[in-house]
């Protein structure tokens, strides 16, 4: 019987690799097929080797034996096959999943790294601007009490813009990393309309921009009063920003499908077709035709106001995006009505 072994060992080698050499091909020009399929087939190529194998090495001969290696070899087709497939779509969604991941990441770290490299550069001009006029303070080079006065009023101004860019980073490093916490309570989004207009009115009228607000019935939302208020001064600001003397910009919150809507509408500039993607995007600028047309009157602001709204509406479990209209731009907030609202 010993001596036998070498001669089946080859008869199951020389019947099972073709079977083996097949399912290969299988699977080479089925490239594109489902993970699930090509689960399915690589459970079947051994098990449809071995049947191959035991085939060629009885000599087609169906005994006792080869039946029951045949039952055999069958109940574990029935238990590994749909195990194949279970496994296939596991690992199909683990795949995707990996796969979104490492975009998530990349494109984060893209992020991260123009972050730095515009923080770095707007950092830098203000910072030079405060150097050099507190070195010419210093050295007495300006001595004349209107120029030393004007120095100081500049000085100041690019602190305030400083210490805008600083609170806006730290704001973006705590929605990004997930520190970001909400004092939640239900409100009238109608009030933070209001207060937002009544805070900002005056430097869009130095603008030569007109602002008015509609709203009308109750609009509840369980939101932060602050951040909500922050998200509509940034829009309200971006559209001042971007909105020519003469131009309009209205403010409206109404209850609508069951969401509180907040719109801000401007007649300005417009979006490049193109840049409405990003918009939203941190440190993306936009191309020339979205370049601020005045900053004259208007608070210090870092570039990081579109960014930081989207986190905040986020947080807020809402959503909010830009469209132009026939005339200029429209930013709208979406938050879920609060319990009782219309």
């Amino acid at each position: 019987m010993s001596q036998d072994i070498p001669q089946i060992a080859l008869l199951a080698l020389l019947w099972s690799a073709p079977v083996v050499l097949l399912g290969a091909v299988v699977l080479w020009r089925a490239r594109s097929m489902s993970l699930q399929v090509s689960m399915v087939v690589l459970v079947l190529v051994p098990v449809l080797a071995v049947l191959s194998g035991v085939v060629g090495v009885s000599g087609f001969m169906f005994t006792a034996d080869f039946t029951r290696t045949v039952t055999v070899l069958g109940a574990v087709s029935v238990v590994a096959v749909p195990a194949a497939v279970a496994l296939g779509r596991f690992q199909a969604r683990r795949t995707v999943w990996e796969r979104q991941i490492r975009e998530q990441e990349r494109v984060a770290e893209a992020a991260r790294r123009d972050l730095v490299a515009w923080v770095s550069h707007d950092l830098r001009t203000p910072l030079a601007g405060i150097r050099a006029m507190s070195e010419a303070l210093r050295d007495a080079v300006v001595t004349d009490p209107g120029e030393v006065t004007e120095f100081a009023r500049r000085i100041d101004r690019d602190a305030v813009r400083l210490a805008a860019m600083v609170d806006d980073l730290f704001e973006m490093s705590r929605i990004h990393s997930g520190a970001l916490r909400l004092d939640l309570e239900v409100i009238d989004a109608r009030e933070v309309v209001d207060e937002v207009h009544a805070g900002l009115e005056q430097a869009a009228v130095r603008a030569g921009i007109t602002v008015e607000v509609r709203a009308e019935g109750a609009v509840p939302v369980h939101a932060s009063v602050s951040a909500l208020a922050r998200v509509l001064r940034n829009l309200v600001l971006n559209a001042v920003a971007h909105t020519p003397a003469g131009g309009r910009i209205v403010l409206s919150a109404v209850a609508q499908d069951g969401d509180a809507v907040l719109r801000v509408d401007d007649t300005g500039t417009g979006i490049a077709e193109a840049d409405l993607p990003r918009i939203f995007d941190v440190a993306f600028r936009g191309t020339a035709s979205r370049s601020p047309v005045h900053t004259e009157g208007l608070p210090a602001g870092s570039g990081m106001g579109l960014a930081i709204a989207r986190g905040l509406v986020e947080a807020h479990g809402g959503g909010i995006a830009a469209q132009n209209l026939v005339r200029g731009t429209r930013f709208e907030i979406r938050l879920p009505l609060a319990s009782g609202g219309a």
